[in-house]
């Protein structure tokens, strides 16, 4: 009877899990991270990240080539924990954030890599201009259930970008070569996600 007991609850934990579909999932806001990272004077990094980002994923796990992203970050929302460079930060010479309040990135191709990472080819916009960049998206977990309902996933990318290809130019040379603030900026993303209920 036990035996039984157990068999029954076995095939209906697995019918109520039912097979993952391909669907949409929502961006996780709470649970995701922007972050970016630039050279300082030649000699150092200096971090920040937007803290306002939302969109959705189109995510088939069986087949991460099919997969689509549209994605939004609210530009004044940088924060690199130090009130007056983020002010600057938001002026006309870097993000112009009342001219320019969101960066965008659409995908436009997926392609799989291994069973658990792929490039995503897209446009990101930022500061006004579209540029054509290639995430590499790593670490996609397998959908589990959250105690609150629905299904969780989360993924980890990574590109990097020149930010003169966007009209930010502002720079200060140094008297011993180089410049104040660097020119290419590395972004690395972790992402949660909501899936359907």
């Amino acid at each position: 009877m036990k035996r039984f007991q157990f068999s029954l609850v076995l095939l209906l934990s697995l019918a109520l899990s039912g097979p993952v579909v391909a669907s949409d999932w929502t961006i996780d806001r709470s649970h995701t991270s922007v972050q970016f990272k630039i050279r300082h004077m030649m000699v150092s990094w200096v971090r920040g990240n937007f803290d306002k980002v939302s969109g959705t994923v189109f995510l088939d796990h069986k087949n991460l080539a099919a997969s689509k992203v549209n994605v939004t970050i609210e530009a004044a929302s940088v924060d690199t924990d130090n009130e007056r460079r983020d002010k600057h930060l938001r002026n006309e010479d870097f993000f112009d954030v009342e001219k320019y309040p969101e960066i965008t990135f659409v995908s436009r191709e997926a392609r799989s890599v291994s069973k658990d990472s792929f490039e995503l080819v897209g446009d990101l916009t930022l500061h006004g201009t579209t540029r054509e960049v290639v995430m590499v998206v790593k670490d996609v977990a397998a959908p589990v259930k959250s105690p609150w309902g629905g299904l969780k996933s989360g993924a980890s990318a990574s590109f990097e970008i020149r930010r003169s290809d966007f009209g930010m130019t502002y720079q200060k040379p140094l008297a011993s070569g180089g410049l104040v603030v660097g020119d290419e900026v590395k972004i690395n993303i972790d992402v949660e996600l909501n899936g359907p209920k």
